[in-house]
């Protein structure tokens, strides 16, 4: 029987499918969803049916971007069983009205059945694709123990010197983030998200998002932000000022006692750098999440199936882009 593809309007339907079948796809969460569209961005919620059976959903978003326009489905689709041509099929329709030069997508699955025309995303590593995960099933001495011993100490050492950390739901509070977000863009090269406040507020009113700043004798040294979702806590977001104060190790200890205070099975750290790539930009911050304690997890990297002859544009871009930057 082939499948019927229809748009979902019941968050209770979506959610209860999403948590069942892929409980740590936050880029297909309903929420999301609603992130996207407080951006003005256009969204399907497509849900794919054998009968009256649900068998898939797929939040599917059309990107504007400069170097071409094309259909992004991230952490999907979630699919009970493996009926892919057939969803791609659907949404490469929607790709051929909307102009679209291609599909991206990025399904938290360990690998993609061949015959489908994707091919290999010229990106980087993105949206926690390879990520670092601290299970939260035993008490916190136990993870106080697993820890390295330098990242234990930095703990106990800003306790010591008196470091403040203060958790919010206040969206004015985002006002201290965005500032030392942007002088950490600059800092280290990198180009800051957009939507960020977007994000915050649809989450955190929602009881699925906390600011937290580190403070100490006064000035806020380092922030994150942290979603729920799942049974995960993320640590999605965050920015820093450079300091010999350990302030950061105090506010993921915090972070991650909120999380099994909150019964989740796990605190993921998100992306991390390759072990292969010994210069890639994120090795400071990976050798810092290890230190907590953990284990990685990984998924296939991002594929794309080309709609337009133009996608050529876009593809030769992201190479170059790739290439400098080295990872």
């Amino acid at each position: 029987m082939a499948l019927r593809v229809d748009e979902i309007g019941s968050s209770k339907i979506w959610e209860e499918f999403l948590l069942k079948n892929s409980p740590n796809a936050l880029f297909q969460s309903w929420l999301w969803g609603d992130v996207l569209k407080s951006r003005g961005e256009k969204i399907w919620r497509l849900g794919f049916y054998e009968g009256s059976t649900l068998e898939g959903i797929a939040l599917v978003n059309l990107v504007a971007a400069k170097r071409g326009k094309f259909l992004h489905v991230r952490h999907g689709p979630i699919l009970i069983h493996k009926t892919w041509k057939e969803v791609l099929h659907h949404v490469r329709k929607i790709a051929i009205r909307e102009r679209a030069w291609f599909i991206r997508i990025s399904p938290l699955v360990e690998a993609l059945p061949s015959g489908l025309g994707l091919i290999s995303s010229p990106v980087h590593e993105v949206d926690g694709e390879r990520c670092w995960v601290l299970d939260l099933d035993t008490s916190e001495d136990a993870l106080l123990a697993n820890m390295r011993k330098t990242t234990r100490y930095e703990i106990k050492q800003a306790q010591k010197l008196g470091v403040e950390i203060v958790v919010s739901k206040d969206e004015n509070d985002l006002n201290h983030f965005n500032k030392l977000y942007q002088t950490t863009a600059i800092r280290q090269g990198f180009v800051a998200h957009k939507g960020i406040v977007e994000e915050f507020k649809i989450f955190a009113r929602a009881e699925k998002a906390l600011l937290y700043l580190g403070k100490y004798q006064g000035q806020i040294l380092a922030t994150a932000i942290i979603l729920f979702y799942g049974d995960q806590a993320i640590y999605h977001h965050s920015a820093s000022t450079r300091t010999n104060i350990p302030v950061n190790y105090l506010l993921q200890w915090e972070a991650i006692r909120e999380a099994k205070k909150r019964g989740m099975k796990v605190y993921n750290f998100w992306g991390i750098a390759p072990n292969d790539k010994p210069n890639h930009p994120w090795r400071g911050l990976t050798l810092f999440k290890k230190g907590f304690g953990g284990r990685e997890v990984s998924y296939v990297h991002s594929h794309d199936l080309p709609i337009s002859p133009l996608y050529v544009f876009p593809r030769t871009i992201e190479s170059v882009r790739r290439f400098v930057k080295g990872y």
